[in-house]
């Protein structure tokens, strides 16, 4: 069977080479997040980055190469048949595509542990371009990775075409080579039930979204995308039908516009296999678009309902000031957590904020949970996330500290600080870079008060925009760091299914052109049904990152829709599967349509 695998490999080349690439980065992308998580150990940011990026890439390397070997298999479904035709047994059948997987992903496993280094080059530089991690960051190299490397490879390829295979050893014979009957059943028994177990999983992670804190709703929210793109993708081959036959009633009275709704309409296996890698791209991009942006907007209404002043001095204030009502100082400062003991024991970098009390309070809006800042005096502390009374072990500037939680205060979205201490306590060598909110007094006139005091100085607007501006920036890194290699994986993911599917088409298009139809007209044609394809892909990719948005959106009480992100994802889906759909059909037509019509599979 293996030498039966090599001759298949050797001619039909153009399905397997797009299904050695998808192994060849699933491997590069998983094995260069692995490396890199384990490099970050000390940074918190970039643990928590890295992390959910080998989490997606290990989902796209599963659903892209799962769903890649499927369609590859579907479309050879005449070649098995006449395998049975002449004496082939199922279990040979399934041990032919089997030995198959093996060789695509012994050779993906290894091309992608090279790739996978200049990946993990691409992703250290990210990290520290965009300072989640000091410069320079050596990411050390691991002999026991490239077991791992081939685990992802070869193990993946083999649970991929697993499930495919036994479906396709099951077709009869005569019913695969007149497409119809069992073979003809696009949704099969097990697309309805992961498709609904996983619409089920979506569902149930976006309610529970919606009762969980800020930090817990983000990661929460995210897998429904994940569960939705899946659930959807299984589900697919009931929505093609219906966008097809909405592009029927606009097209369909035009030659083209009717050929291109018959063939989506016959080739629905094909249509939903070809938007199953740009549904997921969707999902994920807008998804954690729209969290983002979401969140940001959150974060800029916090700040702004938060903060009582008119100008914000980059400087302490400590001189009297005419015309000044009152001035809050605060001092930023990092602060060291420990949690647990012994074996167990756990400390985590945080940021704080140095003020006193009764400034504070008059500068911001934003009461405690519970407790009260009124107690912030002596050894004591306001802190996210705390029970009021407890004891924390701190260490600001080299001291350690044990101050007791008289205030508890609110999650926030805007990464302000979440431990208050009062200033006396803290060392004067510890204070780090100072701010000063000031309030105006009623008939001051505020652009004579900003003069005389400490340069910089701003209005309150202005910061809160500016904040905003840097929040922005943030969000940016954060999904170049998460989407940056895994949309590029996913997009390639794109290409090629669009590939695999034109290159069995070569019979059909030459069909097209005996009957009367020029090649500019076949290559139209299928540029129609791409673009339909591409619609099908956009419209459940935006339903799962929906449920995305939804989630963040319950927790932070607001909506904010990312639409240059959607403009960008919307036009680029349709250039890129476009360009992908004209090139493969001029391919698909170049030779004379009457020697494939001639020739015989």
């Amino acid at each position: 069977m293996f030498a039966l695998s090599l001759s298949t490999f050797r001619e039909r080349w153009q399905l397997f080479i797009g299904a050695i690439v998808t192994v060849l980065l699933g491997v590069a992308l998983v094995q260069s997040s692995l490396l890199v998580l384990l490099a970050a150990t000390s940074h918190a940011e970039a643990i928590v980055l890295v992390a959910m990026t080998l989490g997606i890439a290990a989902f796209l390397a599963i659903f892209i190469v799962s769903s890649t070997f499927a369609f590859t298999i579907a479309q050879r479904r005449r070649d098995l048949a006449l395998l049975r035709l002449v004496g082939g047994s199922r279990g040979q059948l399934r041990r032919l595509l089997l030995s198959e997987a093996f060789l695509l992903g012994l050779i993906g496993t290894a091309l992608g542990v090279p790739t996978g280094l200049v990946t993990m080059r691409v992703q250290s530089w990210l990290l520290t371009d965009l300072g989640f991690v000091p410069s320079p960051f050596p990411v050390a190299w691991h002999d026991w990775i490239l077991a791992v490397s081939a685990g992802i490879g070869i193990g993946v390829s083999q649970l991929g075409v697993l499930a495919a295979s036994r479906r396709g050893s099951r077709v009869r014979p005569l019913e695969a080579l007149r497409d119809n009957g069992n073979a003809a059943r696009v949704m099969t028994g097990a697309r309805w039930f992961f498709g609904l177990l996983f619409l089920g999983g979506a569902i149930a992670l976006a309610i529970v979204s919606q009762s969980v804190n800020v930090d817990g709703a983000i990661p929460t929210a995210i897998n429904v995308s994940l569960c939705g793109a899946v659930a959807l993708s299984a589900l697919s081959p009931l929505v093609v039908p219906l966008v097809g036959r909405l592009f029927g009633g606009v097209f369909g009275r035009t030659t083209l516009g009717g050929l291109a709704h018959a063939n989506l309409r016959d080739g629905v296996r094909r249509s939903a296999s070809t938007a199953a890698p740009l549904l997921v791209l969707v999902a994920l991009v807008l998804g954690m678009a729209g969290a983002l942006s979401t969140l940001s907007a959150a974060g800029h209404r916090e700040l702004a309902e938060d903060v009582r002043g008119d100008l914000v001095v980059n400087a302490p204030v400590t001189q009297p000031v005419p015309g000044v009502a009152s001035a809050s100082t605060e001092y930023l400062l990092p602060v060291t957590v420990t949690t647990g003991s012994g074996e167990d024991e756990d400390h985590d970098n945080s940021d704080a904020l140095a003020v006193n009390e009764a400034d504070y309070q008059q500068a911001h809006r934003i009461a405690p949970v519970s407790g009260s800042l009124a107690d912030l005096h002596g050894m004591t502390v306001a802190a996210a996330g705390a029970s009021l009374g407890d004891t924390m072990r701190l260490s600001v500037g080299g001291q350690d500290l044990r101050p007791r939680v008289v205030a508890v205060l609110p999650d926030s979205v805007n990464g302000a600080p979440s431990l208050l201490l009062p200033r006396e306590i803290v060392p004067p060598a510890a204070l780090g870079p100072a701010r000063t909110i000031v309030r105006v007094q009623p008939g001051a006139d505020p652009a004579a008060v900003a003069a005389a005091l400490p340069q910089p100085v701003s209005t309150v607007d202005e910061w809160v925009a500016a904040s905003a501006t840097e929040q922005d920036s943030t969000n940016s890194g954060i999904m170049t760091v998460l989407m940056g290699l895994a949309g590029l994986y996913a997009l390639i993911a794109v290409i090629n299914a669009v590939v695999i599917a034109a290159a069995e088409r070569k019979a059909e298009f030459a069909a097209a052109r005996v009957t009367g139809l020029r090649r500019r007209q076949v290559v139209w044609m299928a540029l129609l049904e791409s673009w339909v394809v591409v619609a099908v892909g956009l419209l459940l990719g935006a339903v799962a990152a929906a449920g995305t948005v939804a989630g963040i959106a319950s927790a932070v009480g607001l909506v904010s829709v990312p639409w240059g992100m959607v403009g960008v994802v919307t036009a680029g889906s349709f250039l890129v599967v476009g360009v992908t759909s004209v090139w493969t059909s001029l391919s698909a037509t170049r030779p004379a349509p009457v020697t494939l019509i001639g020739a015989r599979e």
